[in-house]
């Protein structure tokens, strides 16, 4: 190693050590939080993967990582933080479930707004993959299975949310494929400290079943807060199409079953919009405690005046060009009639912040 990456890394070393001096869990299958921090490019020395950090392959995407993450923290994250504790109260200190539908891997913006779930419910289209195994990817391979990594994460990084043809693409190649390896940098870069990985499986009636004979597929992820806290994150692959449901209803009796949580949904591709999705839209109006979405979401229309409070953040402007089909008047005039003060981050497909906006929905009763 050369002298030049050599001094990057005992900088980064000696910032990063301070940074999760916080965290003081141990946790019970360490492989797992140290190859979360090592695909996150996070300090792993004093595990087996040290050995694969010594590198200027890894330093590099170690210090890409920390560049995309400085941007993200100072556009996005510090923001977030700083906006939810008011603006989503008393939601907001709900320690319950929290059901984000639609969402792929994105644990990241989850935990920005809900930082007091207790269980985190994942579900996207995407499939889960193996657990990576760092030791079973050979030299030769590991940089370029690295860069596919960051290259999966440009968009959620660059504009807040995934492009989901891109995902399909990214997540399927032969090296750290699926939402694991994703969902494992994002832990890691929250400063969370992962307990244990287990693949899981649902029947039809939404109950634990042993993998490979549940109809859905996914993984349970026990970790660790900075703080201390221990929580659970489920990722289930499934697709949520009422056709599919009807095949299928495994997820969302797993769902009913967590009791009534919050929600989120962000660049959901107005799939909502369609009668076709509409088992998942009720479940949503007849679960949540609050429910966070920009326009992709559920229609404007179907929160009843006389059930539900809405309030208004950003400038409604309508959809981008790829979904102008879905655009909302009676959303568009509720938008500007309410005088919504302004976002400073970015949310959804408006991916500026002076042209991106949001609902906070609540039920009446």
């Amino acid at each position: 190693m050369t002298s030049h990456f050599r001094l990057l890394l005992l900088k980064r070393l000696s910032f990063l050590c301070c940074l999760f001096l916080g965290t003081t869990a141990l946790a019970s299958d360490p492989m797992a939080d140290a190859t979360a921090k090592f695909l996150a490019g996070l300090p792993v020395r004093g595990t087996p993967l040290e050995k694969h950090s010594s590198g200027t392959m890894w330093v590099t995407h170690a210090t890409e990582f920390d560049r995309a993450w400085e941007r993200l923290e100072q556009r996005q994250l510090a923001r977030i933080r700083n906006w939810a504790p008011s603006y989503l109260a008393p939601a907001y200190e709900e320690n319950g479930p929290m059901f984000y539908m639609f969402s792929g891997p994105d644990f990241l913006y989850a935990n920005a707004f809900f930082p007091n779930a207790s269980t985190y419910i994942l579900c996207g289209i995407e499939p889960v993959g193996p657990v990576p195994d760092i030791d079973k990817i050979p030299d030769s391979v590991l940089p370029s299975a690295l860069a596919n990594l960051r290259k999966s994460l440009d968009s959620v990084l660059s504009f807040s949310f995934f492009i989901t043809k891109n995902m399909k693409v990214d997540l399927k190649q032969t090296q750290l494929n699926g939402t694991l390896p994703v969902l494992y940098v994002f832990l890691a870069r929250a400063g969370c400290t992962i307990d244990s990985v287990t693949p899981v499986a649902l029947d039809k009636a939404g109950s634990f079943v042993p993998e490979g004979k549940g109809a859905t597929s996914g993984v349970k992820i026990v970790f660790f807060e900075p703080d201390g806290r221990e929580k659970t994150l489920y990722y289930f692959t499934s697709d949520l199409a009422d056709w599919a449901v009807k095949v299928n209803p495994g997820f969302l009796k797993f769902c009913e079953a967590q009791g009534q949580g919050v929600a989120l949904l962000k660049a959901a591709s107005y799939l909502m919009h369609s009668n076709n999705f509409s088992q998942v839209r009720d479940f949503l109006l007849g679960h949540s405690k609050l429910i966070l979405q920009d326009d992709s979401g559920i229609p404007f229309h179907f929160f009843d005046a006389d059930k539900w409070n809405l309030r208004h953040v950003g400038r409604y402007i309508g959809p981008i060009n790829r979904f102008l089909e879905h655009g909302q008047l009676d959303l568009a005039k509720q938008n500007g009639a309410t005088n919504p003060p302004p976002l400073d981050f970015s949310f959804g497909y408006q991916w500026q912040p002076s042209r991106s906006s949001l609902m906070i929905a609540t039920p009446k009763d």
